[in-house]
């Protein structure tokens, strides 16, 4: 497999913001703003479906501690935390990633999205949700 962040993480070719066992961050070659970090798990996992909750969870960790960062280093209002995954979800690289993207009043930018979806679901969707994950069924990762 041809991986662009494993092969990043492989060799070493990012511009690193943090290094741990299980998860990374390092800064895009193209940012929306100034101090944009994409975290990832240094193991290759495609997406959030397919990541064991372990690493899920010292992912998002790291991405807590940049969002810190961003708003404390760059005196950033808030950020924005973005991720895609699975097919129809504009999923660019198949390796769970989140972009961190620092925010600030009037910075001219959107990262919300301006549509709305037109696939239709018969019933009620949150019903549905709640009644599978009432009763317990989940997909381990």
């Amino acid at each position: 497999m041809d991986c662009t962040f494993c092969r990043l993480i492989r060799e070493d070719g990012a511009r690193w913001v943090a290094r741990a066992s299980q998860a990374c961050a390092f800064s895009p070659l193209d940012p929306l703003a100034p101090g944009h970090t994409l975290v990832v798990p240094t193991r290759h996992y495609a997406d959030v479906f397919d990541t064991p909750h372990d690493v899920l969870a010292a992912t998002t960790a790291l991405v807590k501690r940049v969002a810190w960062a961003l708003k404390t280093a760059l005196e950033a209002s808030g950020v924005n935390i973005l991720n895609a995954s699975g097919p129809g979800s504009e999923q660019s690289v198949p390796h769970l990633h989140f972009h961190v993207v620092p925010r600030w009043v009037d910075d001219g930018i959107s990262t919300w999205p301006s549509g709305r979806s037109g696939h239709r679901v018969v019933g009620d969707p949150g019903a549905r949700l709640a009644e599978l994950l009432a009763g317990g069924q989940h997909q381990e990762g």
